[in-house]
């Protein structure tokens, strides 16, 4: 059966009011394939807000993760304990329990924005010269966000609901095969560009900042989640 050309052209209006249709009654799954601002600013200049600003430099503190701390001497005797951080046979990871977080930790390479790119692809990453978990100072690791009902293809939309971590909600650290129980304790939002500090924590503390765009999947600010290392001892 031949099709004429007036039923080829009825077939292709059919089609096309179809999809409109479709688009229309599904808008809130499919809108984010038509929203180029949120494509652009995944791909380009968010991870490094602070490279070149001092609060990298300040917290390059290489001291061993487990580096014994001096308490008071008793009997001309210092006693040094050493913290404690339970053995793990899990890979580099993180967990955040109370926003159904699981992901790969990266080691980040470098700085280069191209290397991390295609390193986030693969989980979150822990931001090269920051320091190690357990020593003083300031760990960044750094993640995706997207807007609402992106699909979780890689690891996109890993960090998107960070901002909804509240005052003492858990975030785990398996790395090196040890697991570091950190608690939230502030959170902030700072413009591109502007350096990520400590949120008021103390410096001899072993910090860990989660960074990522705010909001969700725009290139417009960086929200930054503190959390502060539990000593177990």
């Amino acid at each position: 059966m031949k099709i004429n050309k007036k039923q080829k052209q009825l077939i292709q209006i059919y089609i096309v009011l179809f999809a409109l249709m479709f688009v229309t009654i599904n808008w809130g799954s499919v809108s984010w394939v038509f929203n180029y601002r949120v494509m652009s600013g995944l791909a380009y200049d968010f991870f490094n807000p602070y490279q070149e600003h001092d609060v990298l430099a300040a917290s390059k503190n290489t001291a061993a993760a487990n580096a014994p701390s001096a308490q008071p001497v008793e009997n001309n005797v210092p006693v040094v304990v050493r913290p404690v951080y339970p053995y793990t046979n899990k890979s580099n990871s993180i967990e955040i329990p109370s926003i159904s977080i699981t992901s790969p930790l990266i080691v980040g390479r470098s700085t280069d924005i191209l290397t991390v790119t295609k390193e986030l692809d693969g989980g979150v990453v822990y931001y090269p010269g920051s320091v190690q978990p357990g020593a003083s100072g300031q760990m960044v690791v750094l993640g995706h966000s997207a807007p609402p009902n992106w699909p979780h293809i890689k690891y996109d939309w890993v960090f998107t609901d960070i901002n909804n971590l509240n005052l003492n909600d858990v975030v785990i650290l398996n790395f090196d095969n040890h697991q570091y129980t950190y608690k939230v304790k502030s959170k902030e939002i700072v413009k591109k560009g502007d350096d990520v500090g400590l949120g008021g924590l103390p410096s001899d503390s072993n910090i860990l900042t989660l960074v990522s765009c705010w909001p969700p999947g725009k290139d417009y600010k960086r929200i930054a989640v503190h959390a502060e290392l539990q000593i177990q001892k």
